[in-house]
């Protein structure tokens, strides 16, 4: 009986969309830091670090005590929120100063990332797909992003060519899985429709971070500079339709999947803070300014309507 109410309880434990609650602060963090809010910042980065190290050991424990859930949990597109939230906590980690840390995280979620890439791919559906499907293109993305930030601090080449390698993978990826994505998704999603978007932002920040190495120079720099640049404007043309759609079909029911919503509001917002000064597009800043500000309105509504749920049902998560 008593090993019957631990499998219980450990079943009853936050699902794996959780790691988008990482993601999403981690962003914010990041994001509030390129404005120079550092206090904010410093207080996103504190609620990351805590969430990230929650959910680290719910994943270690299912892995060693609970392997039928870990390995149907693996098979979920929600499973590679693992790999970018590591890298997303990684990269505010890289920016104050912190390089070992985010070395770690690198190694981890570079470890992580291929057996859950290859089992959410293997596992993917013949049907149409929800917007979680894009998070092939995040994690890859992540690990492009991380990977670029950590060749610029470290002086490592090699890590910005493998940077390279990813961003194409990601956006290959991202393909993909826009082909096969429900748009009946955009009016009735629960929430992680909005990653639609958010893949591209975070594509389009791995490739601020790349425009902006030394490592890549003439056309080569040229033709990074161009896409992100591409990429940026295909994300906020995401983000006036998914906004549009909200507006049109209000779903304010709380949902975990609206953490996927928060974060690419606020992934989108610091790609455009990030891109500004490497492409030349000075206009993107105060874009990226009030951007950022809807985000983290979003983070605390979502946070405010999780703590209503919760009351409402302890279960919740």
């Amino acid at each position: 009986m008593r090993a019957l109410l631990g499998r219980r309880r450990r079943r009853t434990g936050p699902p794996p969309a959780a790691g988008a609650a990482v993601m999403a602060s981690g962003i914010i963090s990041v994001g509030l830091a390129l404005i120079g809010d550092d206090l904010l910042s410093l207080a996103a980065l504190a609620v990351t670090a805590a969430l990230w190290l929650v959910l680290a050991a719910v994943f270690a424990t299912r892995l060693i005590v609970d392997r039928d859930r870990f390995r149907a949990e693996a098979d979920t597109p929600s499973a590679l929120t693992a790999v970018a939230a590591t890298t997303v906590l990684g990269a505010r980690l890289s920016l104050l100063g912190r390089q070992g840390a985010a070395v770690v995280l690198l190694t981890l979620a570079a470890a992580l990332w291929p057996g859950l890439l290859y089992a959410v791919l293997r596992h993917r559906p013949r049907s149409r797909l929800p917007g979680a499907a894009f998070l092939v293109c995040v994690a890859t993305q992540g690990l492009a992003l991380l990977a670029a930030v950590l060749s610029a601090a470290c002086h490592q080449d090699w890590l910005g060519r493998a940077a390279l390698a990813l961003f194409v993978l990601g956006l290959l990826l991202y393909a993909a899985a826009l082909a096969r994505f429900d748009l009946r998704e955009v009016t009735g999603g629960a929430g992680d429709h909005w990653v639609a978007g958010g893949a591209l932002s975070i594509s389009a920040l791995a490739g601020s971070k790349l425009t902006a190495s030394p490592v890549w120079t003439g056309a080569g720099h040229t033709v990074l500079r161009t896409l992100t640049l591409v990429l940026l404007c295909s994300s906020l043309a995401w983000y006036v339709v998914l906004l549009a759609a909200e507006l049109r079909s209000p779903r304010p029911r709380y949902d975990i999947r609206r953490w996927s919503t928060v974060f690419p509001l606020g992934m989108t917002a610091t790609a455009c803070l990030s891109a500004a000064a490497p492409t030349g597009a000075g206009w993107l800043r105060p874009v990226g300014e009030i951007l950022l500000w809807v985000a983290v309105a979003a983070w605390v509504l979502t946070f405010a309507a999780f703590l209503g749920a919760r009351l409402g049902d302890p279960r919740a998560t």
